[in-house]
């Protein structure tokens, strides 16, 4: 039998049980944090992962995992948006910080650690094992509440982002938005899904149609993208906040995200890794896929579009 501690909680799952799970849906499972404690059967990967290869990404069991802790920070998200005590404060640089985002982060890291305690994390709400990161190393990287000033204005726009980096490229992430319960998962090795709560489905890039639909921030929109955008004289532009944007191109309801104002590897690395799965990618102006593990964690200007 295989033992999961479920928030506090034991279960008892056969092996076969286990193994019939393997084809369902991830998002299936109720939001809890998914530890085994004993091994899988024989030839199938194990958790906690001390080792993550392509067996292990292709695994259904590690998609469900991931994808309950994104949900359990989803549900503590909510949990704060509804009250009427954001708790906020003032960061370093000039962005706020809310009880949302710290309860987030808290229940990521404990999560993942549990899940893969020998792969580092680094997170926007705790960078202390930044430098000690090199470029080829994999680790976690995460943004627990990214869009917090939409958080703060109440319209639902903010997302639950985790990703997984190796080399520099981010190999599979996790996209939730827990004010309308959509989920997005995958990577360059998988392919990408998404999931509104009602139909779980595949989802790829799409070719262009006789108008651009472009998507830009709803807090960042600067002068260099409205030129960006003046370009296309067929543009069809859609404001919307937090990674969002990029999960829009991966599923085909956009064609290209101009990001021509700073943002952060943690803002966009797991919306990038499900655009990956889907065909498209981050770029920058330059033409050369977007890089991650830099010793400036600032990114670069990109622009985000599908490869067909």
């Amino acid at each position: 039998m295989l033992r999961f501690e479920l928030g506090g909680t034991k279960k008892f799952l056969s092996a076969e049980k286990i193994e019939t799970n393997r084809c369902r849906d991830p998002t299936d499972l109720e939001p809890c944090i998914y530890v085994l404690i004993s091994k899988l059967p024989e030839g199938k990967p194990t958790m906690p992962y001390h080792k993550i290869d392509d067996d292990v990404l292709k695994d259904p069991v590690f998609h469900k995992s991931l994808i309950a802790i994104a949900k359990d920070a989803g549900e503590k998200i909510m949990e704060i948006y509804n009250s009427h005590d954001f708790g906020i404060e003032i960061k370093d640089d000039d962005s706020p910080l809310t009880k949302a985002d710290i309860a987030a982060n808290l229940i990521i890291e404990n999560g993942i650690a549990k899940l893969t305690p020998s792969i580092a994390i680094i997170s926007e709400e705790n960078i202390s094992q930044l430098e000690k990161i090199n470029p080829s190393d994999m680790y976690w990287l995460i943004d627990p509440l990214d869009g917090t000033k939409e958080f703060i204005k109440r319209n639902g726009g903010f997302t639950v982002n985790i990703a997984l980096i190796h080399n520099g490229s981010p190999v599979f992430g996790v996209v939730y938005a827990p004010a309308s319960g959509l989920i997005y998962w995958g990577g360059a090795l998988i392919g990408a899904w998404k999931n509104d709560g009602k139909i779980r489905e595949e989802i790829s890039v799409c070719k262009t149609g006789s108008k651009v639909r472009i998507v830009a921030s709803a807090s960042h929109l600067n002068d260099e993208t409205k030129d960006f955008i003046e370009k296309y004289a067929n543009a069809e532009l859609v404001q919307v906040g937090s990674s969002i944007k990029i999960c829009m191109i991966a599923d085909g309801r956009a064609d290209l995200y101009p990001r021509l104002a700073p943002t952060c590897e943690w803002d966009t690395a797991a919306a990038d890794a499900v655009l990956r799965g889907a065909g498209g990618m981050l770029f920058q102006t330059c033409g050369t896929p977007l890089q991650y593990g830099k010793k400036e964690i600032l990114n670069p200007s990109f622009i985000g579009r599908g490869l067909i």
